[in-house]
């Protein structure tokens, strides 16, 4: 058996870190695949140059068990790259992983805002942007996989991983996440995750989800397949089971709809230490490596092929697939070594700053006088209060797997107090209404930042995780491993498990609502002082119905990375336009919403969910998908449409900036199949078709061009993909409903 390799790789073992590096069997493969020959014939001579041993050695991670266990409880997740199935004999790296989707995991990274928070700019070359930073900074670090393309469907606000994900429909979900493929896989290899229906996490290690192939083909499978379009170069499966097969053993998703229906031909991966129940299933089932360690595969696998249950077919299918996908990427990489000192670089905190403030979505602006509130006018404000208990935290997001370690983040205070120099500033943190009363009446403009942190929503770090027999049984069991046996009496202390969350366990969030204080606060500071702003801090939708009619200003500023103390002051003094749109659309009851239970053991999810169960029930959204204000204003006009073809549309629409400043709007491409009844059809009355965005001053006109998809008007038959209605109307909007939408002069025709 090959020794494992440390978890940060040496130059000399990569086969493109430096002309003078010894030649290995992998980078002649490397070198002949640049010269023209077939990936697949390359994969089949490496593999035939593998013994037994090493080609079970690409299918789970390198590290011990109980090794990597003890070192990742006690000093940290993903702190160096985790290696799977390197073989130094052969030259063959491995997947080194890294963990994201805010930025890299390791070392001490650029936090970018969170995925949401990039989702509401509706801007992929910005995205695509985010991409290239952060696989720059992931190989500069070692690694070549990264696993942090998030695209599962927030089907529920209250979901905790949300923060994670991009927004609540397909085309945003897709459109994204191939932008963030693309960027990457300039340096890295990306892995889009988790494959399927992961929503819930809470119950993410135990939950059943039932969904029929209209809702998945239509719905919940439509972002991943846009993804693999992309040439994505791995899949991560999901916790739960969907419908009755764990998804890191389902064969239907894995090689059925994955590899036969889509073409996927990259690496399937589990997700970490819970990903799998059995060893030779997974393998059948279509799992190339379980990750991260030497765990049920090194454990059980030689018996199970000993035995029959799984065959070395199965093994060299899979060994082929993590063969295949390195020589794939190290073959297409052009870029030079990045130095390490691009890791936080002013450059990559520079564009931090300009995503966060790019997806800011300001939700409200009502007159003070004779004005909006925003933008606020730097020379005439004396004095400023800040109020909140997050106003001056580091808040980037939850703790879990995502979370990045930047060297310094600058929080919503600092900022205000940096592009204020000359302003008094006041800061009351405590929950205290009549406190923060008392300050806002002595302030000539009140700014009140509430919502959330990692103790309220986030991945589900909570120590019962690891009180549950049936997860623990999947164990190796510690034997005479001292790392083993040290794990085991830590878990046998009064108080270990629960440690283990440090007071941040996150999970679904228990209400959409801000605290109660934190409306009482509001409500006194918007008593005390008629120009109060409401900086919300959120990922997924907070109802507002309690107090929104009490301030004129609300902003959503989501977990904004690094520097999105500074992207918070950039727009509210108007130095950047208000430009981000709702990725989700925000109810004005829970009534409104799916059904949600959070430990639920199963559940079925349907097409129904966010502004399409809103339209279909006739309920009207507190605010809509894609809504949002600017400082400037939007007028659209003579719409185009090209004749659908290849699943694709082209509309061209006039955009004029109606207002007297400079500004940026996003178009958003809307489809109404004609002729829908959507409780009678089980189809949406209107589906997002695609959206581009545009920068204009002040009386600017310009034709803007918005690439589309025809795929949300087809619905799922056991045939395969039929249009919903013969003719569709295309109409383009700022936001889903836009009563001022402009639509296309014929109806498009499907058929």
């Amino acid at each position: 058996m090959p020794t494992p390799s440390s978890p940060t790789p040496s130059p000399a073992a990569s086969p493109t870190a430096s002309p003078t590096a010894s030649p290995t069997a992998f980078s002649a493969a490397v070198d002949a695949v640049r010269a023209g020959l077939p990936l697949d014939e390359a994969a089949g001579e490496l593999l035939s140059r593998m013994t037994r041993e090493e080609r079970l050695w690409l299918l789970d991670g390198d590290l011990p068990f109980w090794q990597g266990m003890a070192d990742m409880m006690q000093n940290g997740y993903n702190l160096t790259p985790i290696p799977m199935g390197r073989v130094e004999r052969l030259g063959i790296p491995g997947l080194l992983f890294s963990d994201g989707p805010r930025g890299v995991v390791m070392g001490r990274s650029t936090a970018f805002p969170v995925s949401m928070a990039r989702g509401a700019t509706w801007d992929v070359e910005l995205e695509e942007r985010v991409g290239t930073a952060i696989g720059l900074e992931l190989r500069a670090q070692g690694a070549n996989f990264f696993g942090g393309v998030c695209v599962n469907l927030p089907r529920h606000p209250a979901w905790g991983r949300a923060q994670e994900t991009y927004g609540e429909d397909p085309i945003l979900l897709g459109e994204f996440g191939a932008a963030l493929t693309r960027g990457v896989q300039r340096n890295a290899m990306a892995v889009v995750k988790h494959f399927a229906l992961n929503s819930m996490e809470n119950a993410r290690f135990t939950v059943d989800v039932t969904a029929d192939d209209a809702a998945l083909h239509e719905v919940y499978l439509a972002h991943f397949r846009r993804v693999v379009d992309e040439g994505v170069s791995g899949v991560m499966t999901a916790y739960n089971s969907v419908n009755g097969q764990w998804a890191g053993q389902n064969e239907h998703l894995m090689e059925g709809v994955l590899r036969g229906m889509w073409g996927f031909e990259g690496v399937t991966v589990s997700d970490f230490i819970w990903g799998l129940r059995d060893a030779a299933a997974s393998l059948r089932a279509g799992l190339d490596v379980e990750e991260p360690f030497r765990q049920q595969r090194a454990e059980h696998l030689p018996a199970d092929l000993e035995a029959g249950r799984a065959s070395w077919d199965d093994v060299d299918r899979a060994a082929r697939r993590v063969l295949r996908a390195q020589l794939r990427h190290y073959a297409a990489r052009t870029e030079p070594e990045p130095p390490l000192d691009v890791v936080f670089s002013p450059e990559h905190r520079a564009l931090a700053r300009e995503v966060a403030a790019r997806g800011m979505v300001l939700l409200k602006n009502d007159p003070v006088g004779e004005a909006p509130l925003l933008p606020l006018q730097r020379d005439a404000l004396a004095s400023l209060a800040v109020i909140g208990r997050l106003a001056d935290v580091a808040n980037t997001g939850d703790n879990g797997s995502s979370d990045v370690r930047a060297p310094e983040v600058i929080t919503a205070l600092r900022g205000l107090t940096e592009a204020l120099p000359r302003t008094r500033i006041t800061h009351v943190a405590d929950d205290d209404p009549a406190a923060a009363a008392a300050a806002a009446g002595q302030a000539d403009v009140a700014v009140v930042v509430a919502g959330y942190t990692a103790a309220d929503e986030g991945e589900w770090v909570g120590g019962d995780v690891l009180a549950d027999p049936g997860l623990l049984a999947l164990f190796p069991p510690p034997g005479d491993d001292p790392a083993g046996q040290r794990f085991a009496a830590f878990l046998a202390e009064p108080g270990a498990v629960d440690s283990i969350s440090g007071g941040s366990a996150g999970g679904d969030r228990a209400s959409l609502r801000l605290r109660p204080v934190d409306a009482d606060i509001i409500r006194a500071v918007a008593a005390a002082n008629p120009r109060t702003v409401v900086v919300i801090v959120t990922a997924g939708a907070v109802i507002t119905e309690e107090w929104r009619d009490a301030v004129p200003a609300v902003l959503v500023s989501w977990y904004s990375g690094c520097e999105g103390g500074r992207a918070l002051a950039d727009v509210l003094l108007g130095d950047v336009d208000a430009a981000g749109r709702l990725p989700y659309s925000i109810p004005t009851s829970e009534e409104h919403l799916p059904y949600f239970d959070r430990d639920a053991t199963a559940i079925t999810y349907d097409k129904w969910f966010g502004q399409r169960l809103l339209d279909r029930d006739g309920h009207a959204p507190a605010f809509p998908l894609g809504f949002g204000l600017s400082y400037t204003g939007f007028a659209l006009a003579d719409l185009t449409v090209s004749a659908p073809g290849d699943d694709s549309l082209t509309g061209v629409v006039t955009v004029t900036n109606t207002g007297s400043r400079a500004g940026r709007h996003v178009v958003q491409l809307y489809g109404r199949p004609t002729g829908i009844d959507a409780a009678a059809d089980d189809f949406p009355t209107r589906v997002l078709l695609g959206f581009a965005t545009v920068d204009l001053p002040a009386g600017a006109s310009a034709r803007v061009t918005v690439r589309a998809s025809t795929r949300p008007l087809h619905r799922w038959t056991p045939g395969g993909f039929v249009p919903a209605s013969p003719t569709a109307v295309i109409e383009a909007a700022s936001y889903a409903g836009d009563p001022d939408a402009v639509t296309a002069p014929a109806e498009l025709a499907l058929v």
